[in-house]
């Protein structure tokens, strides 16, 4: 599994709007087949800031993403709505995702 974190500073006056901006681009890449998910967070800290987590299945998942039409139109997209160049982790991890916390159950 490839899993990725990217943060993302977002200038002022297009925060509010941020999530509406990446729609598209987060439905097509939910589609992809080889997507395990693909998340967004705001930051309770900084409402400028946005974290994307997302997996996919292989590397060859992971390039056919970076590949698409849909990654072009989205980082076009983006372009204009950044305050800094976004930091990002990239990793391959064993497995194929999520698995159960151990230290945690709900209870009730």
């Amino acid at each position: 599994m490839i899993f990725i974190a990217v943060r993302f500073d977002v200038r002022p006056e297009r925060s509010d709007d941020w999530l509406t901006l990446v729609e598209d681009f987060t439905r097509a890449t939910r589609d992809e087949p080889g997507n395990l998910f693909f998340d967004w967070s705001r930051s309770v800290e900084d409402p400028n800031s946005f974290t994307l987590l997302e997996a996919f299945a292989d590397a060859d998942a992971g390039a056919a993403h970076v590949g698409s039409a849909h990654f072009r139109a989205g980082m076009e997209a983006l372009a204009g709505a950044i305050a800094t160049t976004p930091e990002i982790i990239n990793v391959e991890v064993p497995g194929q995702g999520w698995s159960a916390m151990t230290e945690l159950t709900p209870r009730g």
